[in-house]
């Protein structure tokens, strides 16, 4: 598992090739094949390489729409 900080996330911002990352309550999440997630940009209004708990967390739904990602690491305490 990785263990990167909120600095290190934004390099997984889904552009040029890399890995689309978010986090929510100190997990990482790769949406990478989503198609949702296209070029790590998500409905115009959420970009991949950021923490995304505050967002999801005031949004009409839940944790439950990244359930289906794969956790592949945790945000490092700062």
């Amino acid at each position: 598992m990785l263990e990167i900080s909120l600095e290190e996330l934004k390099k997984y911002n889904g552009k040029n090739g890399n890995k689309a990352y978010v986090a929510y309550k100190e997990s990482i999440y790769d949406v990478t094949e989503s198609s949702l997630w296209d070029e790590g940009e998500h409905q115009a209004s959420h970009s991949a390489g950021e923490d995304l708990t505050a967002e999801i967390d005031l949004a009409p739904h839940g944790i439950e729409v990244l359930k289906g990602f794969l956790v592949v690491g945790h945000l490092k305490n700062n």
